[in-house]
This record gives structure tokens, C-alpha cells and sequence, in this order.
């Protein structure tokens, strides 16, 4: 992961606040940091702006489709990055991650079938489970040798019956952690052994910041955790174009894929030409700027990490992937820390909105100036706290 030399700017300043961000403009007229929702704050991939503005100057944008090119290369990625061989026609494009969500609870369930889902978890796994009209248990997400897992053992023990569904998120948000191929083999055996299809967000898979650590496609273990999965994917959190709205479920078995597919129909719209174009630009051109972003985020992690496990009150675990820290306030003397720091003037993301009122979540995708202010606020706000002893 080491870049001997660099090519971008990471610590580079946008003005966002001009451009209609939901990130940015939740806190208009307010002195308060931004560092909730999870999009960063660095310009995308350069070869990816350049095929956008040729794009737009061809100046007709009528509907579309994916082209045969763009196709060809995430075929190869999977390939190259993966060891996994998918055919072309498994691929199904879609406008955003979270429809992806919302079509496999219908797709792969009949009525009264479970959804078990990780707990805390990026909150659409849950609500899609409540739009889907299906009973959910909830996998609670515990600390194992410093790493977050759901705990599939709590969970088995409130399944009644056979079948439904089985949400996974590799890398876990929030929590980052990187699945290894035995917690794979592990979940795909509790599938097996309860007749659950899987649902596996992988959107953050090319974010591992550990270079020990590798990401591996759940369904890329066996043909039986293949034929039982559909593996959501997109380019957006990793060249931050999340607005263009660009994913890809992967499902290899026809059945599946033909359901998955009648769900889809009418409802949900095709993606647009320019995220088509971004998100082939991004896969073929974005390689040297995603490398220096990883590198540029591990410094922010470890930064973090020291920064906010020196603070009284205050627990961060080690996180393997993401730019998303899942911050532990259970020891802070305040009953809700995402209002205290929100005074403070950092804003992050409510961890009740994940599962866990007592921790936030912080987006370290950002400047280190804008990391730095928001610490020193935060260091302040816990510095008039009545601690006892």
C-alpha cells in the first residue's frame, strides 16, 4: 500500500457547501462540522471527471444502458482482485446500493420468512426487513479479540422454521471489520444448515486499509454460498460518486437473478448515462488514485485511533476498512453523545440509528484539517465533563 510517490492532493480543500450536499448542507448556517453520512470529501478519480465533462459535451443524454465495456472490466476485476470468475450475464445494474437491499428481503423470502440481520448495522439492513413486511432477528454485533462479528450462535436461537434470509455486510459498517475466508466458511455453514439465501453489501470492499487483510466475496467461497447469494457491490464510496448513483448485484443463480429481476421491474429506474460513465472510468483508470486514498486513510485511522483512545470515556477499535469509525461513548457522563458532540460542533452519526445509542459514528473520509478541528472540539467538550474520580 506504501506510494513512493504522490500524484493527488488529498489534504485539498472543496467548498461544498454550494453544491446541494446532503452531507454539508444538514448543518447550513451552523458552526458544525459534517462527518456523519458516509461520502468523503475528496474530489473523485481525475480520469473520472475527464469522462464526465467529454460526456457532457456531447450533449444528449437519452436513455441508456450499461456498455459492453464496463461489463467486461468488472468481469476482470473480479477476476484480478478476487480469484472469482463470474459471467457477464450474472451482473445486474442498479441505481443505488440500498434498492439492492430492499429487492433481495422480497426476492429471496416468502411471507412469514425471517431476515436475520447484523445488529448495529447500517440502518437500511433493518428497514428493509419492515418495507419487506417480514419478521427480522437481529444477530447482535459483540467484540471478539478487538474485532466487531455478529453473533450468529444469539441468533440461531430465535429462528423458527426453515428458510429466509441472511444479511451480511464485508466490510462491516459500522465497525470495520474485514471477514476472514473461516468467518465465511462459518457464515456460509449457518446457511447451509438453515436453508437462508444471503445477501452480502460488499460496497466497501476495495476500502481495507490493513495490507495484511484481504477482501473475499462471500459468494466467491463455494458454488454453494454462489447459488444461494446475491452480492451487492458499487464503485461509489470507493471514488466518492455516490450522487451519480451506480451498483451492481451479482447473482449467479437464474433463479434467483430472475426474481431478483421481476421484484426490480417497473419500480426501480435504470441507472443514468453519467454514472455509467463514471463508474467505467473509475474501474478502468482509478487504480493509482484509489491506492493513494488508502494510504491517506490509513494515516487518518491510526491518527484517530490514538487520538480518540487518549480521551477519558472514549473506545476506538482497531478498524480494518472503511473511513467509518464506530466510536464506543458508553463511559462518557452524558446521556446522549451525538447531541453533546453535535453542540460541540462535530457532527456525526447517531449510533441509535445503527442499534446503539451509547457510540457514534465518525467519517474520517475527509481533509486532516477538517480531523483535526473536529478533535479539538471534541477534546474540549469532554474536557467540561464531571468525571468521577
Amino acid at each position: 500500500m506504501d506510494v513512493s510517490t504522490h500524484q493527488f492532493d488529498f489534504d485539498k480543500e472543496v467548498d461544498r457547501t454550494k453544491s446541494y450536499s446532503d452531507k454539508w448542507d444538514k448543518y447550513k448556517g451552523q458552526d458544525i462540522l459534517p462527518m456523519w453520512v458516509a461520502d468523503s470529501d475528496f474530489q473523485s478519480p481525475p480520469a473520472v471527471i475527464e469522462a464526465l465533462q467529454e460526456r457532457v459535451s456531447h450533449g444528449v443524454f437519452g436513455y441508456t444502458h450499461a456498455s459492453d465495456t464496463l461489463t467486461e472490466i468488472f468481469v476482470a476485476r473480479m477476476k484480478s482482485r478476487y480469484n472469482w470468475d463470474i459471467q457477464p450475464e450474472w451482473v445486474v445494474y442498479l441505481p443505488g446500493l440500498v434498492c439492492g437491499l430492499n429487492i433481495a428481503a422480497r426476492a429471496l423470502t416468502d411471507e412469514g420468512q425471517t431476515i436475520i440481520s447484523p445488529s448495529p448495522i447500517y440502518p437500511p439492513f433493518i428497514s428493509s426487513a419492515k418495507f419487506a413486511e417480514r419478521p427480522l432477528v437481529k444477530a447482535t454485533v459483540k467484540l471478539t479479540d478487538g474485532r466487531w462479528m455478529p453473533d450468529l450462535v444469539e441468533a440461531e436461537e430465535q429462528l423458527s422454521g426453515k428458510g429466509g434470509l441472511l444479511q451480511m455486510c464485508n466490510p462491516l459498517n459500522p465497525g470495520g471489520t474485514v471477514y476472514t475466508r473461516e468467518e465465511l466458511e462459518a457464515t456460509l455453514a449457518f446457511a447451509e444448515k438453515h436453508d437462508l439465501f444471503v445477501c452480502s453489501d460488499e460496497i466497501h470492499c476495495d476500502l481495507i486499509l490493513d495490507g495484511d487483510k484481504q477482501h473475499i466475496p462471500f459468494a466467491s467461497i463455494s458454488e454453494s454460498a454462489e447459488q444461494r447469494s446475491v452480492t451487492l457491490m458499487a464503485p461509489s464510496k470507493t471514488f466518492n460518486i455516490a450522487g451519480l448513483g451506480a451498483s451492481i448485484a451479482i447473482i449467479p443463480n437464474a433463479k434467483l437473478r430472475q426474481r431478483f429481476s421481476k421484484i426490480k421491474r417497473g419500480i426501480v429506474p435504470g441507472v443514468n448515462v453519467l454514472a455509467f460513465t463514471a463508474a467505467e472510468a473509475a474501474y478502468e483508470h482509478g487504480e493509482a488514485w484509489l491506492q493513494e486514498q488508502l494510504c491517506y486513510l490509513a494515516g487518518h485511522r491510526d491518527y484517530l485511533m490514538q487520538e480518540i483512545n487518549a480521551l477519558p470515556g472514549m473506545k476506538l477499535e482497531h478498524i480494518e476498512a472503511t473511513y467509518l469509525a464506530w466510536i464506543d461513548c458508553s463511559e462518557l457522563p452524558v446521556d446522549n453523545p451525538h447531541r453533546f458532540f453535535e453542540e460541540a460542533g462535530v457532527g456525526l452519526s447517531p449510533g441509535l440509528d445503527f442499534g446503539n445509542r451509547k457510540f457514534v459514528r465518525l467519517n474520517f473520509g475527509c481533509t486532516r484539517k477538517t480531523l483535526d478541528q473536529a478533535l479539538q472540539r471534541m477534546k474540549s467538550a469532554i474536557k467540561t465533563l464531571p468525571f468521577k474520580g
